[in-house]
């Protein structure tokens, strides 16, 4: 079984910005994490992060060729207005998602209480830090093995 998780923009600055929101662990701790926890759990993970909306949009129409069990999406800012990245999932709609926000979006900005993507996907972790994507893992497999 193989999961994709997918990181937008400024994800990679973990540990580097707005550590009262983010808090002060790094991009390459949400990596490893995110590893132990799949060799935990059996499963094959990629994590790929990119600050643009084609890249994103590249490796999620990738996963449809390769085939991917389940999908994690953190789109980042592109969660509220992207509707190229929600296009993207919906096009894959047999593969399992679930959208992760580190911070809960719901008691931020008012912007950021709409997602445009979440109604494509499966399910959403929000507000959980950094361990929802690893909560995001479990669920994510247990969709893929009802769907098998």
């Amino acid at each position: 079984m193989k999961i994709l998780v997918l990181n937008g923009p400024n994800i990679n600055f973990l540990g580097i910005r707005e550590k009262g929101i983010y808090g002060n662990q790094d991009y390459d701790t949400l990596v490893k994490m995110i590893e132990e926890k799949a060799k935990e759990l059996g499963v094959d993970v990629e994590v790929f992060q990119s600050n643009y909306e084609g890249g994103l949009i590249d490796r999620i129409q990738k996963a449809y060729f390769e085939k991917a069990d389940g999908i994690i999406i953190n789109p980042g800012a592109f969660t509220h207005y992207s509707y190229a990245v929600r296009d993207a999932l919906a096009s894959v709609a047999d593969i399992p998602k679930i959208e992760v926000h580190i911070s809960n979006v719901h008691t931020r900005e008012e912007f950021r209480h709409t997602s445009v993507t979440v109604p494509v996907c499966n399910g959403q972790v929000v507000g959980l830090g950094l361990k929802g994507y690893l909560y995001a893992l479990e669920a994510v497999k247990d969709m893929a093995e009802k769907k098998a």
